[in-house]
C-alpha cells in the first residue's frame, strides 16, 4: 500500500508533499516528491505523523487496567487507539500483595497476546506524603523477594516501575529492577535533590509525570524536579492535558530538557472519553467534573481524562515555537521519545519500522490511523 500526503512529518523531517509504502506489518519505504508508483491512497491536504505511544496510562472508555480482565482491557485499548494511540503500556496503581500478583498475571497475558505493550507498576513502593490518587495504606517499602515474585508473573511484560527513592530499600529495588531489564523512573516522591540524584546514578531514567505528586522546588532544596531536570540520562514524562501543567511549564521544561528528553502521557483513567460522572482508579471512588478527575471528596486529582491526540495538540499550540518545528518536536514527544525511554522497538515512521501512523486534520484532530499496516479508522471516518 503506498501512500500520498501533502505533509509527511517523522519527528526527524518534514516531507512536503510526502509519500510512504506499507509491505504488510512494515514501512517499506518513504519519500519526498513523486512517489515510485501511482499511489493507492491520496490523503490530500492532511498531515501525517508516527502513531502515538502512550507509556503512563490506566485505561479508558470507562474500563480500567487494573481489573486485568480482557474484555476492559480491550475497551481500553480501542477507545485511545481510535485517538491515535498505536503502542501503550498499561499502568497499574498501588495494591495488595496478592491483588497486584492478579493484575500482572492477568496483563502479562495481554501482551503476550499483543493487545497491549508493556505493564508499568506506579507503585506500591511510593511516598504517603505524595501518594496522590494512591491508596496510603497499601503502600510499603520495597521488599526483593516481592519485587522477584512480580518480576516472574510479569513474564518479561514490565516495562517500567515507578518508586520513590527516599523509601528503605528504594536504591536496592532500583538496582534489582534495571538488572531485570526494567526501567525504573521516580515518581510519586518527597526526596530530595541529592536523595533523586543518588536514584539516578543507581539507574533511575525516567520522571514519573514530573511536577504532579512530587517535592516541589524550593531555593534551598531543590528537590527530585532540579534533579530530573538536570541529568541528560533521564526522560521526563509530562501530562499535557491543560490541567496537570500549565502552559508555560511545558515550555520551560522542553527548553530546560531539551526536546529529546521529554515524553507525552495522559496517565488516562477510565473516565478518558467518557462523560463526566463517577469512576474508579484501582481501590479509589473517582469524580469526573467539568473533565477534571479527583479523588471522592476531594480537591485531588486522580489521573487524566485525554487521550493522546489532544496532548499532541496541547504540545504543538503551546510550544512558542514556529508550527513546522512545533509539530516536529511534539512527533518526537508523543511517539519517538516514550518508545526510546522504555526500550520499546519503535522508532517512529522508518524504514523497517512498525507501519503506524496516524492522519491528522488542519486542526490537528485524528481523521485516520494505521496500526500494523491495518486501517483501525479509515481516513475521513473520524474519531
Amino acid at each position: 500500500m503506498l501512500l500520498t500526503v501533502d505533509t509527511f512529518c517523522t519527528g526527524r523531517e518534514l516531507l512536503r508533499p510526502g509519500w510512504i509504502e506499507v509491505s504488510q506489518t512494515t514501512v517499506d519505504a518513504i519519500g519526498t516528491g513523486a512517489p515510485p508508483r501511482r499511489a493507492d491512497r491520496d490523503l490530500g491536504a492532511a498531515t501525517v505523523v508516527p502513531g502515538f505511544v502512550d507509556t503512563h496510562l490506566h485505561g479508558g472508555g470507562g474500563a480500567n487496567f487494573s481489573t486485568a480482565s480482557a474484555a476492559e482491557t480491550a475497551t481500553a485499548v480501542a477507545l485511545h487507539r481510535k485517538h491515535g494511540t498505536t503502542t501503550l503500556v498499561a499502568s497499574l496503581v498501588t495494591a495488595g500483595p496478592a491483588e497486584l500478583l492478579r493484575q500482572v498475571r492477568g496483563l502479562a497475558d495481554e501482551v503476550r497476546a499483543g493487545l497491549i505493550d508493556g505493564i508499568h507498576l506506579e507503585g506500591p513502593w511510593l511516598s504517603t506524603t505524595r501518594c496522590g490518587a494512591h491508596q496510603p495504606s497499601l503502600m510499603r517499602d520495597s521488599d526483593p523477594a516481592e519485587i522477584d515474585r512480580i518480576l516472574d508473573a510479569g513474564g518479561g511484560a514490565i516495562r517500567m516501575v515507578t518508586l520513590a527513592p527516599e523509601r528503605d530499600g528504594a536504591l536496592a529495588a532500583i538496582k534489582q529492577i534495571v538488572d531485570a531489564g526494567v526501567v525504573a523512573a521516580v515518581g510519586h516522591t518527597e526526596a530530595t535533590y541529592e536523595q533523586t540524584r543518588v536514584a539516578i546514578a543507581a539507574g533511575a531514567t525516567v520522571g514519573t509525570h514530573l511536577f504532579n505528586a512530587m517535592r516541589p522546588i524550593d531555593r534551598r532544596e531543590p528537590g527530585p524536579i532540579v534533579a530530573l531536570l538536570e541529568d541528560d540520562r533521564v526522560t521526563v514524562e509530562l501530562i499535557t492535558d491543560g490541567v496537570h501543567v500549565d502552559p508555560a511549564i511545558y515550555r520551560h521544561v522542553t527548553r530546560s530538557a531539551g526536546t529529546d528528553r521529554v515524553s507525552l502521557i495522559t496517565d488516562a483513567m477510565a473516565a478518558a472519553g467518557m462523560a463526566d460522572g463517577e469512576y474508579r482508579l484501582g481501590p479509589l471512588a473517582v469524580t469526573v467534573a467539568d473533565g477534571v478527575a479527583r479523588v471522592a471528596g476531594t480537591q485531588t486529582i486522580a489521573g487524566g481524562t485525554a487521550t493522546m491526540d489532544r496532548a499532541f495538540r496541547f504540545a504543538v499550540g503551546h510550544s512558542g515555537l514556529p508550527r513546522d518545528e512545533a509539530l516536529t518536536a511534539a512527533v518526537r514527544q508523543a511517539s519517538i521519545n516514550p518508545a526510546r525511554a522504555l526500550g520499546l522497538p519503535y522508532e517512529g515512521l522508518v524504514v523497517g519500522a512498525a507501519a503506524d501512523l496516524v492522519v491528522l486534520d488542519s486542526d490537528l484532530a485524528v481523521t485516520g490511523v494505521l496500526r500494523q499496516g491495518s486501517w483501525v479508522i479509515e481516513p475521513g471516518a473520524g474519531a
